[in-house]
């Protein structure tokens, strides 16, 4: 990555239960086309793990905005415990509509970018107000755990009863997902070392309420209307990418495109040889710069009104080879077709 320069700014808020949480943003020095919010995954955090994502798309001229999830990163709270899911997408959009407010970014296009846990980060967030967001980047989105990961039936039965009684305990067995989600070793051994990034087991309602909301997300595919991009690599164990086809091929969104990368594993943006990172970068700056002017019914009405919109009908699905060629998989149109083990650490 060339390395130009971008103003990086760090802050802390404090959410409505009055747990301090940290905040950073990555500024381009040249006019700003549109708004990016980061959602990060499970047990990450925005300064250090996403901060190539954040200079990537600053340099491309876009307003980069992060924040540490309660209990994650630099933020407050008991290390990745997770009471309820909800006061995640409530403290993001909090703190996501409080920038889309101010003055100077006001009339910008405001798009979401998940990683994994993230990728449902957003789109519960599009589900909280639908007419909101002009789109979504979606990184291996965890629309579904993989049931290579997922505990067994019976353990998830016994783990239910006991969630009452021991909320916080770090029992919950699994595997490791740095070594299933990140290929390069160097990259690997880089995200290990990173003490932000929480790789103890999974505390036990964390757990379950990450389960849950994977559920509830794969159940709700054909509620998603914003435009999307969701990306994927085909040899992911983590999440699963059928479920991103399913999202694909359910949801309501009249402009909503998928790539898959062949022999990609889960970490598309951060644990692939350089040329692979490249590839995707472009893929989602491409399609960013195609949108960045888009304007939803909320824009037009004011800030916060309510409306809803979809972009275009146009809708591309290709296959990119892990070597950075493309192979054609179909131009949709309306949706018509033409021709490995240690202690627990997760995205």
């Amino acid at each position: 990555m060339n390395n130009m320069t971008v103003e990086y700014k760090e802050e802390q808020i404090k959410n409505s239960r009055g747990a301090l949480l940290f905040t950073c943003r990555w500024l381009p020095f040249s006019p700003t086309k549109a708004l990016v919010f980061l959602c990060h995954g499970y047990g990450m955090e925005c300064s250090g793990f996403m901060k190539e994502c954040g200079t990537r798309l600053a340099n491309a001229g876009y307003a980069v905005f992060g924040i540490d999830y309660e209990g994650h990163g630099k933020s407050k709270g008991d290390r990745c415990y997770i009471k309820k899911f909800d006061n995640i997408v409530n403290d993001c959009s909090e703190f996501f509509k409080s920038i889309c407010a101010q003055e100077e970014y006001r009339g910008k296009s405001r798009f979401l970018y998940g990683e994994s846990m993230g990728g449902a980060v957003a789109l519960l967030l599009h589900r909280k107000d639908p007419s909101f967001w002009n789109g979504a980047v979606l990184v291996a989105p965890m629309c579904k755990i993989s049931e290579k990961l997922k505990p067994h039936p019976v353990v998830i039965n016994i783990l239910t009863k006991m969630e009452q009684v021991i909320p916080r305990w770090k029992i919950v067995p699994s595997k490791d997902v740095i070594d299933s989600a990140f290929k390069d070793p160097v990259k690997r051994e880089a995200v290990r070392n990173n003490k932000l990034i929480y790789q103890d087991k999974p505390r036990l309602k964390t757990a379950l309420e990450v389960l849950r909301t994977s559920m509830s997300i794969e159940n709700g595919l054909n509620e998603v209307r914003l435009p999307f991009f969701v990306l994927h690599g085909e040899a992911d164990t983590v999440t699963d990418p059928e479920v991103s086809k399913a999202l694909y091929e359910k949801a309501r969104s009249t402009d909503k495109t998928i790539k898959l990368y062949p022999g990609m594993w889960h970490g598309l943006t951060a644990g692939e040889p350089d040329e692979n990172v490249e590839m995707v970068f472009a893929d989602i700056i491409g399609w960013l710069d195609k949108r960045c002017n888009a304007v939803t019914l909320d824009q037009s009405l004011g800030p916060f009104d309510q409306g809803s919109e979809e972009c275009s009908d146009n809708i591309v699905i290709s296959m990119a080879t892990a070597s950075g060629g493309t192979q054609a998989n179909g131009r949709y149109l309306c949706g018509l077709k033409g021709p490995r083990a240690r202690p627990h650490s997760a995205m």
